[in-house]
């Protein structure tokens, strides 16, 4: 995918109107440690354009980048941060869900979890909550280049058990380092976005 433009053209909080787009929408959601701004930078082919932060849960707002004028990346407020009011979570969730629901041009979500651990209890809940509002996650195992080549199929196969995915269901390693599987990830959203889809991800 050639980047030829890329714009942060809305950003939603809690009590905001979320927008009505005319193009395909794809999702990132993940832990606030997880690496997300890193990807979609990756993804967007720029260094620094999405915000990254030492600071977990610096995301808590919905943020759609107009990618070509062609295709919408939307970044998901984290979860799983510490510093953070129950009810400021549930309020996120809310908001979450809210998008999840409304949005008729959302293509597909992706879960991003940290190739070197096993998903934790958040990251379980966040994948069994993304099937019950109706879409089936792909998920990238971020920070490949922190394990070793050997680690690899092992890892892989840890994060397929724990969140219980389908054989079939899609998982891509990737490196914001190296920007290994990026081109997965882009041929994907590629192939997602050129196919006329009026319901959600089966």
């Amino acid at each position: 995918m050639v980047i030829k433009n890329v714009n942060l053209e809305t950003v939603c909080g809690i009590t905001s109107t979320l927008p009505v787009n005319d193009k395909p929408e794809f999702a990132f959601a993940g832990k606030s440690n997880v690496g997300k701004s890193s990807l979609i930078n990756a993804l967007m082919n720029r260094k620094a354009y999405a915000r990254t932060s030492a600071q977990p849960g610096k995301t808590q707002t919905i943020n759609f980048y107009n990618i070509n004028d062609a295709l919408y990346y939307v970044d998901l407020p984290g979860y799983g941060y510490a510093k953070v009011a129950q009810s400021e979570k549930e309020k996120w969730g809310r908001m979450v869900e809210r998008y999840l629901h409304r949005s008729d041009q959302l293509r597909q979500v992706f879960l991003l979890v940290d190739i070197r651990h096993k998903p934790g209890a958040n990251d379980r809940q966040m994948y069994d909550w993304i099937l019950h509002n109706g879409y089936r996650p792909a998920v990238i195992a971020t920070k490949l280049d922190k394990i070793n080549r050997s680690q690899v199929q092992k890892q892989v196969k840890q994060v397929r058990t724990a969140l219980q995915m389908k054989a079939d269901d899609v998982l891509i390693p990737f490196s914001a380092e190296t920007k290994q599987g990026r081109e997965e990830i882009w041929e994907l959203i590629e192939r997602l976005a050129a196919v006329d889809i009026d319901q959600k991800i089966p």
